[in-house]
């Protein structure tokens, strides 16, 4: 609830407002009319100022973010080109064939095992002669 005096206040300028001449009423509403637009551009300049900011401060992290993004798509090209660097695709002349399998000709037998007199020992090392 209003505060009674307020009241009576407003109910005044109403009835002040009624009885004034045409002339006065016209100045009255003028001034109200200029005192609300300056209210308004003080609020319109202050909130674009705000939005300014907070759009200076979006942009700027955003361009951080795709810095980092970038560096990180670097690094990845990087270590990509390396590791094709260093080993060589396949192709498929290099796959083992039918014709590297090995045989029963080609496994070793008993005859061809080293028996212990082939084996080198530490007698058979030739001696540095100085």
């Amino acid at each position: 609830m209003k505060n009674p005096v307020k009241k009576t206040a407003v109910k005044m300028a109403e009835k002040a407002f009624e009885k004034a001449p045409d002339s006065l009423k016209e100045k009255a509403k003028d001034k109200l009319k200029e005192k609300a637009k300056e209210g308004m551009e003080d609020k319109v300049r202050e909130n674009a100022e705000e939005a300014t900011m907070k759009v200076q401060d979006a942009l700027l992290s955003a361009r951080e973010k795709l810095g980092s993004v970038k560096k990180a798509g670097e690094n990845l090209q990087e270590r990509i080109s390396s590791s094709n660097n260093n080993r060589q695709i396949k192709s498929y002349q290099d796959l083992k064939g039918i014709q590297h399998i090995k045989s029963s000709k080609d496994i070793k037998g008993a005859n061809n095992i080293k028996s212990s007199t082939e084996i080198k020992s530490s007698g058979n090392i030739k001696k540095i002669s100085s």
